[in-house]
């Protein structure tokens, strides 16, 4: 069971500490990646401000499939090379969009989004999927963000076999 006593009180970087914590403790404690997964999306959503998607999308037939996440519904499948967790996928590369709308081929699947980050999951060099946040502020994302979500991908990267995932 997880709870979040104190969370109020921490500053933004306690809270991406601890936001970390929480998924190690999970990932040690479950196999399921489902289930792991799952709640990955919903420690994000619980631990960040501002934002309206948290979530995963997996490579699945040479495009991205929407996997587990928090907020409205979203695209189910995005082409790589498609908007900005497209574009993550066919670049090996993280993507910190202050305003999406400026983003060349953005796909809006919620009209509320303004900003973004995606963070592709790689392991052994294949790129099996991206971590994908959307904010309704511009330019939501900082590097203290990027540098704790980039632990965050890391630590799933080590309990998580995503070539299961991506079948």
């Amino acid at each position: 069971m997880f709870k979040l006593n104190g969370i109020e009180k921490m500053t933004i970087e306690q809270k991406y500490r601890y936001m970390n914590n929480l998924l190690q403790s999970q990932l040690s404690s479950e196999k399921d990646a489902l289930a792991n997964l799952s709640n990955a999306s919903a420690i994000i959503n619980v631990i960040f401000h501002d934002i309206n998607w948290a979530g995963f999308y997996f490579m699945r037939n040479e495009e991205l499939v929407l996997g587990p996440f928090q907020g409205l519904p979203a695209c189910n499948r995005i082409k790589v090379g498609n908007g900005v967790c497209g574009s993550a996928v066919a670049n090996k590369k993280i993507y910190r969009v202050e305003n999406v709308h400026e983003f060349p081929g953005h796909i809006a699947c919620d009209c509320a989004s303004k900003s973004e980050i995606v963070i592709p999951i790689i392991q052994n060099d294949v790129v099996y999927g991206v971590l994908d946040i959307d904010s309704p502020k511009l330019s939501r994302f900082t590097e203290l963000e990027e540098k704790y979500l980039i632990k965050f991908v890391e630590l799933l990267v080590e309990y998580i076999d995503f070539k299961e995932i991506s079948k």
